[in-house]
């Protein structure tokens, strides 16, 4: 008896360990273009191309706008029309697409250098 509760009880702990679920995988993604609209809650972004816009939610007091070297950090209100900026966001905020980190290019694409 002692036995077969004790294999019962291992095997439980075995299966247990075996259907664990998986950590869930980062659902970031990245939107690069030039801004069109900067206002306190949103920002939109139309691509390098031309052809598609995006909106993005920015929460009260984000501070997640770097040069993409990520060394220089800037405040929201230095984003201006015009400028190139990658954004990576996800939409796990009331499924509205929302900027989790905001880096600002310069026009070749590259890191933007503040002196």
């Amino acid at each position: 008896m002692y036995r077969r509760s004790m294999l019962a009880f291992v095997a439980l702990v075995v299966a247990c360990a075996a259907i664990q679920p998986l950590p869930a995988a980062a659902v970031n993604k990245i939107w690069s273009g030039y801004v069109v609209h900067v206002s306190t809650n949103n920002i939109k972004v139309i691509n390098s191309e031309g052809t598609q816009t995006q909106s993005f939610l920015i929460l009260p007091e984000f501070k997640n706008v770097f040069s993409a070297d990520g060394k220089t950090t800037y405040q929201m209100a230095q984003i201006k029309r015009n400028m190139l900026v990658k954004i990576y966001y996800d939409r796990n905020l009331v499924g509205q697409t929302h900027a989790d980190t905001i880096y600002v290019l310069n026009a070749a694409g590259q890191v933007q250098h503040t002196n």
